[in-house]
């Protein structure tokens, strides 16, 4: 609901001003959808190998997808970064603002995100996941796998519309 009303928010903003100026994307935005991807691809690839029984092959890619996806939460805080050498802050313009406002509020569900991915990984490290805890694997992944479809959104609102 968040999402829906920052997007409404934005939409209206833009349509009410003579002045909106598209702000310059950071490059590494593609690299960082990449990496989110990837990140859910292996986690999704580990939740195969469970199912089949073999969990040192699902330890080593639910950390595989735990990793990626703390490298593109590294990727937004150096787009960011970008963005601040260049002088781009959140007062500068409408666009940047929103761009500013969207981007954290996906990182903060990242940061959800990445606990429970987190903890699932260290309860299939200690060999912990009994039939029980599968639903945290199951709800973890699916919340990641919803994080790329709204990060793919976002993306899409950034380059068209933003």
């Amino acid at each position: 609901m968040a999402f829906l009303a920052l997007t409404a928010a934005l939409l209206m903003r833009r349509g009410l001003s003579e002045n909106w100026v598209s702000m310059h994307k950071p490059p590494i935005l593609w690299l960082n959808t990449g990496l989110l991807l990837a990140s859910s691809a292996a986690l999704e690839w580990a939740r195969r190998k469970l199912h089949t029984g073999d969990r040192m092959l699902f330890n080593r890619w639910w950390t595989v997808g735990t990793g990626l996806g703390i490298l593109f939460l590294v990727g937004q805080a150096l787009a960011w970064r970008e963005l601040k050498e260049a002088g781009v802050y959140l007062a500068s313009t409408p666009s940047t603002a929103f761009f500013y406002i969207l981007t954290a509020t996906h990182a903060a569900h990242l940061i959800g995100g990445l606990t429970a991915l987190i903890y699932v990984d260290v309860q299939a490290l200690q060999f912990s996941l009994g039939p029980a805890k599968r639903t945290a694997i199951d709800c973890s992944a699916i919340f990641w796998h919803f994080l790329d479809v709204l990060w793919i959104y976002l993306m899409v609102l950034f380059y068209v519309w933003g």
